[in-house]
């Protein structure tokens, strides 16, 4: 069973995802919360797999809740022990800057409330699986970004990466394409179980919380 914390300063938000999410025989809704200074408290009472947040909220916004959550285990590896749980950016704003922001924060994933609810849950389902969830625009932000790498961002990702060993730069590369876990152990002969174990101790070495970041660090490397 997938567990769920909502964090959204609108009832009525937070009443309609419960409605949805409930029709999904493999997700539950453990919590609620209705502003950004309550969620590390949710987290550790609730221990959800995955936290759909708000970004504009009164007290605390949602992208310093999510540092706050992000920052514990390494979970973005996809692997099945204690861990730090996925959030998702659940906003009705798609600018450029916050998306990026999100990103830099921890989130594992960025959508839009206009989202169609089956999207929704499926996006639930792949982020406690650990795989990145994004909006087509936040796929293009993401995309633009790695197009217009600075010199000085490219040379900082290549000195960064540079303190992973082979198989784990090969295997954040593969990240940055977008590949699952399986998809790459295919590429590289590997295992699925020996990928996580190379995307988590990749993480751990960079201190990123998400194959996410890890993949907007693999894409400034490898800008010209």
């Amino acid at each position: 069973m997938i567990r769920v914390l909502l964090v959204d300063d609108d009832p009525l938000v937070r009443a309609g995802l419960t409605m949805m999410l409930r029709g999904a025989s493999d997700i539950e809704v453990v919590g609620e919360v209705a502003d950004g200074a309550g969620v590390a408290e949710a987290v550790r009472r609730h221990t959800p797999d995955v936290v759909l947040m708000d970004i504009r909220m009164p007290v605390m916004d949602g992208l310093t809740a999510t540092r706050t959550v992000a920052g514990g285990e390494h979970g973005g590896a996809g692997g099945d022990c204690d861990r730090a749980p996925q959030v998702i950016v659940l906003t009705t704003f798609d600018a450029d800057g916050l998306i990026l922001d999100a990103m830099r924060a921890g989130a594992a994933g960025y959508l839009l409330k206009h989202t169609e609810p089956e999207e929704i849950v499926e996006a639930v389902r792949r982020s406690a699986r650990g795989e990145p969830v994004l909006s087509p625009a936040a796929a293009r932000t993401l995309i633009d970004h790695a197009a217009t790498g600075t010199d000085g961002r490219t040379e900082q990702a290549r000195r960064t990466l540079a303190s992973l060993s082979d198989r784990e730069r090969e295997v954040a590369r593969a990240v940055a394409e977008g590949l699952s876990n399986a998809e790459i152990g295919q590429r590289l002969h590997l295992s699925t179980g020996t990928v996580k174990a190379h995307l988590s101790s990749a993480l751990t070495k960079l201190d990123l919380d998400n194959r996410i970041q890890l993949a907007l660090l693999a894409h400034d490397a490898q800008a010209d």
